[in-house]
């Protein structure tokens, strides 16, 4: 006898119901709308890659490798799952030599990635990226700034952007002669700075360091942008100077804009991959629901430089917009209780009529429930009531007889006789 199969769902993976879908949908529809008000325009790429490809140097580096899903075709390619949409927008650029810089592209697609599953990652999630190549001007930044502005108004949601500078981090910590071949795993466990104690980091810290080193890389860490500026003013480290540079004029557009009150200099955050090469930021709630970033993004010139090889630079910016997050917050907000339809039409003999009035709701717009199923007005009644539709449309032999329909308004419980071509202005 067959073993019974169980049925669940893989841990970190997971079903939406249509009340659940219809949330996640609003949300991807206010990006869509937004990234293409901003001029960027829908790509789609593979699920599936080559794995070399992936675990490319000019890719995520180590770190995203250990949560790559890895497996082999019937041909014994090494193919992997993409744990982003940055490497495949490189590889499209690689792959595509007579694009018109700047290209603009946004996609929203799924990612995998086996590593720890919490609220708002799993395993198998959505990426929403919005990205640029051919873009080197600090407005850059500014823009995506303002567009997050713009997307999070109008999901009612009140956030805070965290940015920072990559040279200016790995400048400092140069500066304060943390060796090279350390800086990276300095940079990794730096980043961890808002989600586990200083005192852990630090632990992590001494093992590829001195104490003094470490102390001092921590009292720099603390300091305001302004305060780094002038005291770091003497050093002679490039990457230093030019980080200081480039967060000074990202520092004044930001207060040019009156978005000082949304953006905070934060001088720990690194966005933990090796692909970013200046500006990084990430999005949290201001009112601190939710651990998880929202959002997140920054500035990679070389992985598209490096793909293509060419003696050419490739500027790069980009970031990603995190659905489920997103979601785990709106689903108790006034989202969660809207109507999933505007009207519901019932009649009380299955004819043509039902079905021309439905079709002409929805060419006007509207989204149309149509009882198909022959049952009572009262079940009918209580279909209205349990979906909270506003409008129930009733047809007979009257309204059939006069080209009319009755029109129910579910919340005040009036109802008066319509003609069809009446209908549209009545609703409005």
């Amino acid at each position: 006898m067959e073993n019974e199969i169980k049925l669940m769902n893989l841990k970190g993976t997971n079903d939406y119901l249509p009340e659940e879908q219809l949330i996640r949908n609003k949300i991807t529809n206010i990006l869509r709308e937004t990234f293409e008000k901003y001029g960027y325009l829908p790509l789609e790429t593979p699920m599936l890659c080559y794995y070399d490809l992936l675990a490319s140097k000019y890719a995520g580096g180590a770190e995203i490798l250990k949560e790559v899903y890895k497996l082999t075709d019937q041909g014994g390619r090494n193919i992997g799952l993409r744990y982003d949409l940055t490497v495949p927008f490189s590889k499209v650029m690689g792959m595509n030599k007579g694009l018109i810089l700047p290209f603009k592209r946004y996609e929203i697609g799924k990612v995998f990635r086996n590593g720890p599953v919490k609220t708002g990652r799993g395993r198998e999630f959505y990426q929403c990226d919005v990205d640029a190549c051919g873009l080197n001007s600090p407005y850059a930044e500014l823009e995506y700034f303002t567009m997050i502005k713009d997307v999070f108004e109008k999901l009612n949601i009140k956030v805070i952007i965290k940015y920072n500078n990559r040279k200016f981090l790995s400048g400092l910590l140069e500066h304060l002669k943390v060796k090279k071949e350390n800086i990276n795993s300095f940079i990794i466990s730096i980043d961890k700075l808002d989600k586990i104690s200083a005192k852990e980091i630090k632990k992590e810290l001494l093992e590829h360091t001195k104490e003094k080193i470490v102390d001092e890389v921590f009292e720099y860490l603390g300091k305001n942008l302004t305060t780094l500026t002038t005291e770091l003013s003497s050093s002679k480290n490039e990457l230093l100077n030019e980080g200081l540079k480039e967060l000074n004029i990202l520092s004044g557009l930001i207060n040019d804009l009156g978005l000082k009150e949304m953006c905070k200099f934060t001088p720990f955050l690194a966005r933990g991959l090796d692909i970013y090469t200046g500006s990084v930021w990430e999005i949290f709630d201001a009112e601190e629901r939710l651990s998880s970033a929202l959002g997140a993004g920054g500035r990679y010139d070389k992985i598209i430089t490096n793909f293509l090889n060419n003696g050419n630079e490739y500027p790069a910016i980009g970031m990603t917009f995190g659905l489920e997050p997103i979601y785990e917050l709106l689903k108790l907000s006034p989202f969660i209780n809207e109507t999933k339809y505007d009207i519901y039409v019932y009649s009380f003999e299955r004819n043509k009529y039902l079905f021309e009035v439905s079709n002409i709701l929805r060419q006007k717009g509207y989204r149309v429930l149509t009882e198909l199923n022959a049952i009572k007005l009262k079940k009918a009644m209580n279909i209205a009531n349990r979906e909270k539709i506003k409008y129930v449309i009733l047809i007979g032999d009257e309204e059939i007889k006069n080209a009319s329909v009755t029109l129910k308004n579910m919340e005040t419980g009036e109802q008066e006789l319509i003609k069809i071509n009446e209908l549209d202005s009545k609703l409005k």
